[in-house]
C-alpha cells in the first residue's frame, strides 16, 4: 500500500495540531509551582465541564427546552443524584441513572 506524501503530511499535521495544545501546558506547568488558590480553582473545572455537558443532554431535547415530566432524562436524574449524594459511588450512580432511564423509556 502506497501512502501519498500529501496524505502523510496531512495526518502528521492533524496529529501535531491535536497533540501540541494538550502536551504544551503539561510541559510548561510541570516546571512551575502553582499557587494554592489556583489549584483549588482548577479542581472545579472537571465538575463544571461535566455539569455543562450533562445539562445540555438532559434539559434540551431536539433543540428545544424539555422541562416536563415527559422527559425521561430529567426524571432519571433524580434517583441518580440521590445515589450520588448518599453513596458517593460513581459506578452506583451510573448504574442507577441508566436503569432509571431505561425504565422510563
Amino acid at each position: 500500500m502506497d501512502v501519498r506524501p500529501e496524505l502523510l503530511a496531512l495526518i502528521l499535521a492533524c496529529a501535531a495540531v491535536t497533540a501540541v495544545p494538550r502536551v504544551l501546558p503539561l510541559v510548561l506547568l510541570a516546571k512551575i509551582a502553582l499557587p494554592r488558590w489556583l489549584l483549588a480553582w482548577l479542581a472545579y473545572v472537571p465538575v463544571a465541564v461535566l455539569a455543562a455537558l450533562l445539562a445540555i443532554e438532559v434539559l434540551v431535547v431536539e433543540g428545544k427546552p424539555a422541562l416536563s415530566a415527559a422527559n425521561p432524562s430529567l426524571l432519571a436524574i433524580v434517583p441518580a443524584l440521590a445515589t450520588a449524594a448518599f453513596t458517593r459511588s460513581l459506578i452506583g450512580t451510573v448504574m442507577v441513572g441508566l436503569g432509571a432511564y431505561w425504565l422510563l423509556l
